[in-house]
């Protein structure tokens, strides 16, 4: 089953195709430019480099959540458009997850990390063994102190990676819990993981329609936290 994961959680984006656990094509890049310029291009150009076309895939997976929410918004809806157009299923996986599959191949407690600001990250713990990946905890919103807390009782090599990972490291550092960062060509989400968790989802039955792909917020998007703020205010103001 040849499966196109997208990535668009973050400053990175990705693209890539896998088929039964092997990467058949990706593309990558982490400059800053915007997701909606520069992911469909990405994705024509990987398959044409690598002969292969939108007929040959059999599914699209794609990061959908947590992370930015304009990017995740981007993901999901190429997603959409190119798997509607098919008439093929679609995977949303959990970003986490997929960042966690880059690191697979070791024997750690993974801590992936996204920024979530306000000196919270986005959060879910994993044991790697060799090839293995268990989910210790859901995603989450959480603060750093907290999460230094909670690891400071758990054992194991503990790697830290995503785009909040240096903010992460060195907050565990502060907290004198022992921890290393992924190198720097680990260290960002990456479609080959998405990717990946799909075909594990696909195995499991779980994939959806184009019209059943929905984006997860672990908070809701800052404009709807000021606008509830703004109610409140004008309530108590009556």
């Amino acid at each position: 089953m040849k499966i196109l994961g997208l990535e668009t959680s973050a400053r990175a984006c990705s693209a890539a195709v896998t088929e039964d656990g092997a990467v058949l094509a990706s593309a990558f890049q982490c400059t800053g430019l915007t997701h909606s310029r520069t992911l469909m291009p990405m994705v024509e150009d990987m398959l044409r480099n690598a002969e292969l076309s939108m007929a040959q895939i059999d599914a699209v997976a794609v990061a959908a959540g947590p992370g930015s929410f304009t990017g995740i918004r981007i993901g999901i809806a190429a997603a959409k458009g190119l798997a509607w157009a098919r008439e093929i299923p679609c995977a949303g996986v959990s970003t986490l997850e997929a960042m966690a599959w880059s690191l697979a191949h070791t024997d750690a407690l993974v801590v992936c990390a996204m920024d979530a600001r306000r000196s919270q990250v986005y959060n879910a713990l994993f044991r790697t063994h060799f090839g293995t990946l268990t989910r210790l905890t859901p995603d989450r919103a959480i603060s750093l102190e907290d999460l230094a807390e909670e690891l400071r009782s758990m054992d194991g090599d503990k790697i830290v990676l995503g785009d909040g990972g240096v903010l992460c490291r060195d907050a565990l550092e502060k907290n004198q819990i022992p921890c290393r960062l992924a190198p720097p060509h680990l260290l960002q989400q990456n479609a080959v993981g998405v990717a990946l968790t799909a075909e594990a989802m696909a195995a499991a039955g779980k994939l959806v329609s184009a019209q059943e792909l929905l984006p997860v917020y672990l908070r809701p998007p800052q404009a709807e936290r000021l606008r509830d703020r703004q109610r409140k205010a004008e309530a108590q103001g009556r």
